[in-house]
Order: C-alpha cells, then structure tokens, then sequence
C-alpha cells in the first residue's frame, strides 16, 4: 500500500479555534452556557472538556442518561469527566421514558429500539437546554457523520458541534492531549445501546483502517479508484463510498421544493442575506 496520509493534528491550534468557535458561537446568539450529553465515551468527554474550558466549567451542564441495559462503567466514566472538570450535572435514566413504546412493540429491532433511545436522549437535553438557559453541543465526529453513523434527530441533533471535523483517530490525539482520562479514550468506542454492542463491530471495520480511507476521498478528493490504486480493497472502498452517499440526506437539512427565486436552502443561505 501507498504510504497512509498523515492525521496528525496541530494540538495547540486546533484546541485554540475549537475553545473559540464553541465560545463565539453561543455567545453570538445570545448565549452565555452549554448542554451535553455525557456518555461516558470519548467524544462526549472531548465535547464537555472543550467546553468547559471555552465557557467555564460552572456555564457547562453535562447529562446522563442510561438506559437499563446501560453498563455501570459508562456511568463511571462520566462521573469522572464530571469530577475532573467539575461541571454541573444530572442524571436522568430514560427507561420509563422509552419502556412503555417498547413494551407495546414486541420484537422490535435493536436498531430501532436504539434509534428511539437516542431520539429520547435528544429530548431530555433539549427541554434541559431550555431550563438551563443554554445550547446543546453536539457530539458526533467526523468518521461518524461521513459514515452516516448517527440517529437522525438524535445523537446527530445539536446547535452547535466543535469536533465535527476530527476523524476518530484525531479524536484521540486531542483528547489525550487535553486531560480525557486514559481508561475513556483507550476503551472500545460504543453507543452503549445494548449489551455488547461496539461502534466497529456494528460497521464492519475499524476506524483505524477507515480514517485514512475517508481522509483522501473526502479531503485529498480521490476517487474510488485512486484509492484502490492506493494499496486499499476494492470491496472496502466501495462499502464505504456507498455508506458516504446513502447517507448525505443526514448531513443536510430536509431539501425545499424550489418554486420562487430566493428559496431557503439555495439562494437564501447565510444571515447576510436577510437584508444586511
């Protein structure tokens, strides 16, 4: 194979323009706090260390929200991010939100059920935004959006989302540098949906062998040949190429039918536009 790309990022910069899009974000809009919902994985933690760090740790109010299948070690491991940056919390479980839909569905998939968790999730951080007089921080990265490998309104919901442009494996490097306790960015990555569930198993690979994959499609722009000729399995990139594209309806908002001149979505598209 052709020498992998390199991922490595700058440290110190990106954390500087990462504190200071989450600051100048929500304080543009009025804003002065953060919501999060802390999952006990890698990405939440990087989200609530970042914005603690851009906001204060008094400004930032991270969520749990376990399931009954939920395990402890994802609720301990939460609990330390809590601890080490001594943010505001809560801890709401969600299983007599979403047991009743369950219940009255039998047999109803994993995916599904995980789906209706998520979007449940979603719910709680967003009614809590409005009791905490702050908005919610997204956590998903970009391995994840790229792939497709979200809840669409749920896990992909937010206001705003700092880490959406690391790749997992950058996610790391960051979050090592930033203080993310070890035992969170050296564990399997998993939504924690049901018992034994993990991110790679569910895609079939590991983010380890896609990063680099994903990195010259989408940033070096190689097509899927180039990237075969690169040394990568036709078969590889054709599955991810295609999770790439069956995905993109979730990485936009919900396409306007065209009908006048100026239609939001296509010709009114930034706030400049709104007679400034």
């Amino acid at each position: 194979m052709t020498k992998l790309p390199d991922l490595n990022i700058n440290i110190t910069l990106a954390r500087q323009i990462l504190t200071g899009f989450i600051k100048s974000e929500i304080t543009r809009t009025g804003f002065s706090k953060a919501v999060i919902g802390l999952s006990g994985g890698i990405d939440s933690a990087l989200s609530c260390y970042l914005a603690a760090e851009a906001l204060g740790p008094q400004n930032v109010l991270a969520i749990r929200m376990p399931y009954k299948s939920s395990s402890q070690e994802s609720l301990d491991h939460a609990q330390l991010v809590i601890d080490d940056l001594g943010v505001q919390s809560l801890t709401i479980p969600i299983t007599p939100m979403v047991q009743p839909y369950l219940d009255a569905n039998p047999g109803i998939s994993s995916f599904r059920a995980g789906n209706i968790m998520a979007r449940q999730r979603m719910i709680v951080l967003y009614d809590h935004s409005a009791d905490f007089n702050g908005l919610v921080v997204g956590t998903s990265n970009k391995t994840e959006i790229l792939l497709g490998y979200s809840t669409l309104f749920g896990d992909s919901a937010c206001a705003l989302n700092p880490i959406g442009d690391l790749y997992k494996t950058q996610i790391r490097q960051l979050s090592r540098a930033i203080g993310v306790p070890d035992v969170i960015v050296s564990k399997p990555p998993t939504a924690d949906l049901w018992l034994g569930q993990t991110d790679e198993g569910e895609l079939g690979f590991t983010y380890a062998d896609v990063d680099p994959l994903l990195y010259l499609l989408v940033d070096e722009r190689f097509t899927p040949q180039e990237c075969v000729d690169a040394g990568f399995e036709e078969s590889f990139v054709n599955k991810v190429v295609d999770r790439i594209r069956r995905n993109q309806f979730k990485r936009i908002l919900p396409p306007v039918a065209k009908l006048s001149h100026r239609t939001i979505g296509y010709d009114f598209l930034y706030l400049r536009d709104w007679g400034t």
